[in-house]
């Protein structure tokens, strides 16, 4: 089954009207009619239920590009879902009809040496929801391979099945790093996945964890979540080496390893510079394509650069986490919208503004 635009616009077997917010233009987000593919055997019908907005969104919307990606026809958009299984391909045997799932979006190919060596998440030939030219899931219906949709227990909602999409970066990072009960942690940035990088390197066992940005707002709601200290840094690229000795100073011991959430040269430059000799720096935020940072010295003191690029593998422990309470996600959500153009419109306004907007669900 595949999710290019062409496939799209095959009509469903039902003949129904499948609705989808398309992104037309920046800041241009229209309902319009989204035709599904036909089921293949080892695919399922999901009807979607939630939908979470993520910074990679709000980048096409306001930009038609994100990184590398960009948006050069129309594209239904969002990738952060759960839905209810309405119908099963012929082949799919662990999966039925009512159930709750989460969906992972990307499709690898499944060929090539990274998909076989189970890197599959850096696969060339990746079709990841709501990533150009690939169309995403913010509609009525999608149908998505059953291997990518994981069925939820009774007591992790549909909204926290979305959520564990944005968990799935926090997971991964985490393993990544090795965090573990002898890791202090440092994390730039009090974003959504700041935030649930956070919530996952407390659920992973570090027993010390620091938090940085330059909004207040969002360091109140870390130190809700459980942040140990957090620090107000400022966006001056000259007020690195102030910035490393306030967090050093709020960690009061090494800082073993640290997740740059937001990817700007100021934050990797601190992060690189605080973080102690022999440890970690992750680099999840992608805001700059290019960056200047000071490597020479980092190398100097073998601190170890490590690249995040979304997830593998992550879905079954992050609805783990979820079922057994170790994280809840649910003070994340902030803000709610229903599915219609004013909605799909103020949503968009409201995460793209900032402010006290953390993780915005729709409800279908």
């Amino acid at each position: 089954m595949s999710q290019d635009g062409e496939d799209h616009a095959m009509e469903s077997k039902e003949g129904e009207t499948n609705m989808a917010a398309w992104l037309l233009g920046i800041k241009t987000l229209k309902i319009q009619p989204y035709h599904l593919p036909p089921l293949g055997p080892h695919d399922v019908k999901v009807r979607v239920k939630a939908l979470g907005i993520c910074g990679s969104d709000i980048h096409h919307f306001k930009t038609m590009r994100c990184a590398n990606f960009i948006v050069k026809k129309p594209m239904v958009i969002v990738h952060e879902c759960a839905g209810v299984i309405e119908e099963v391909g012929s082949e799919v045997k662990s999966l039925d009809v009512g159930d709750c799932v989460a969906l992972e979006p990307g499709i690898s190919c499944r060929q090539c040496t990274l998909c076989k060596s189970g890197r599959y998440n850096l696969c060339p030939k990746m079709k990841f929801f709501g990533s150009p030219p690939t169309n995403g899931s913010l509609a009525n219906k999608v149908v998505h391979p059953a291997d990518l949709c994981y069925k939820l227990p009774e007591n992790v909602s549909l909204e926290e099945g979305a959520m564990c999409e944005p968990l799935s970066v926090g997971v991964h990072a985490c393993r990544r790093a090795n965090v573990s009960p002898e890791t202090n942690v440092l994390i730039m940035g009090a974003g959504p996945i700041g935030l649930v990088t956070l919530l996952t390197a407390r659920a992973f066992g570090a027993p010390r964890i620091v938090i940085t940005d330059v909004d207040d707002r969002r360091l109140s709601i870390a130190k809700s979540l459980g942040a140990d200290k957090t620090v107000l840094v400022s966006t001056n690229i000259e007020d690195v080496s102030v910035d490393v000795g306030e967090v050093q100073k709020a960690m009061g011991s090494d800082i073993d390893v640290s997740f740059d959430c937001v990817g700007y040269n100021k934050t990797m430059s601190t992060a690189l510079n605080a973080t102690r000799s022999g440890g970690k720096v992750c680099l999840i935020g992608l805001a700059q394509s290019e960056m200047t940072a000071p490597l020479t010295p980092a190398a100097a003191r073998e601190v170890d650069i490590i690249g995040i690029f979304r997830y593998r593998n992550t879905w079954p422990l992050s609805i783990e986490l979820l079922r057994t309470g170790k994280i809840d996600v649910k003070p994340l959500i902030t803000h709610r919208f229903g599915f219609s153009q004013k909605d799909i419109n103020a949503a968009f306004e409201t995460s793209a503004g900032g402010g006290n907007a953390i993780k915005v669900m729709f409800n279908l």
